[in-house]
């Protein structure tokens, strides 16, 4: 299971990068246009993901920061969001390099931000979760890209599995 995950993590590192690498070509006035995205924006959507993966990861870990709001601008300059990004992604893959089986199987608890609720689950169907979630909002940007005019970008799964970082997963 911990492969499992492990491939997530760089997976999920590989199509950061490439959504960033496309991001880095838009103007500032397309970064910032409302395109009827769920958090409207190009700039929204991706503070959306930073902010949602330090909340996990503080969940998770009991370490960094975690922003009170799903909607809250961490950075409107495309470079420090670019930086904080990677930085996020190395965090979430070096946490879970150091997760042991046992960790992987057991369960934590954590306050829910919408109606501040206990809840204990399981580690691995939330980190399950964290994934899937990074994919559904990965695709938004693609939509937020499409809607632009912008060149579309694979970000399948099997296509970073064939490619020279995630090849050791396939």
């Amino acid at each position: 299971m911990k492969q499992h995950f492990e491939m997530f993590a760089a997976y999920n590192r590989w199509a950061n990068q490439r959504i960033y690498d496309a991001a880095a070509d838009l103007s500032q006035e397309e970064f910032d246009r409302d395109t009827g995205a769920f958090f409207k924006s190009a700039m929204g959507t991706l503070n959306h993901l930073l902010v949602t993966d330090r909340i996990w990861m503080k969940r998770f870990s009991g370490l960094g920061d975690a922003p009170a709001a799903l909607d809250a601008i961490l950075f409107t300059d495309f470079e420090k969001l670019r930086q904080a990004r990677i930085a996020e992604d190395a965090r979430i893959s070096g946490w879970i390099d150091g997760l042991t089986a046992k960790q992987l199987a057991g369960r934590f608890t954590y306050t829910t931000l919408s109606d501040m609720r206990t809840i204990s689950q399981r580690l691995a169907p939330a980190l399950a979760h964290v994934f899937n979630h990074q994919t559904h909002h990965r695709g938004q940007m693609h939509t937020i890209f499409t809607v632009l005019g912008k060149p579309s970008i694979s970000l399948d799964l099997a296509y970073f599995q064939r490619t020279e970082e995630g090849r050791e997963f396939a």
